[in-house]
């Protein structure tokens, strides 16, 4: 199955679709390759997830990609490292003050190449 970039409208998106499949193509790991494909469907399936949740279902120092928005409601207090293809201003402000570590996804695809050790949330 081949993943579609050619429908995205934004160029930002585009390249970082682009990045993580050469990424996953150089590293051979699936891992990349199945964030690009969640990223190259449409927006209206994005994830979508809030703080709240968030705090909920990880644990202290997880490494945590979120193949769409980080969305700032809720209690966060977890020290962790995150990427999102987009977080609001308010959650990021809710990481720092947490102590976690916001990256974005091509950061976090150069320093684990691999994907592993890195948890999905939906």
């Amino acid at each position: 199955m081949s993943i579609k970039v050619e429908r995205k409208t934004s160029i930002q998106i585009v390249n970082i679709i682009t990045g993580l499949l050469e990424r996953s193509r150089e590293s051979g790991s699936p891992f990349w390759r199945d964030i690009a494909l969640r990223l190259s469907s449409s927006r209206r399936n994005y994830a979508k997830v809030n703080l709240g949740k968030l705090n909920d279902l990880v644990n202290d120092s997880d490494v945590i990609v979120i193949p769409g928005f980080l969305l700032s409601s809720g209690i966060f207090n977890k020290k962790i490292k995150i990427a999102a293809l987009k977080a609001s201003p308010k959650a990021r402000a809710k990481l720092e003050a947490a102590g976690a570590e916001y990256v974005d996804l091509q950061d976090l695809a150069n320093e684990n190449p691999k994907g592993t050790g890195i948890k999905i949330i939906r």
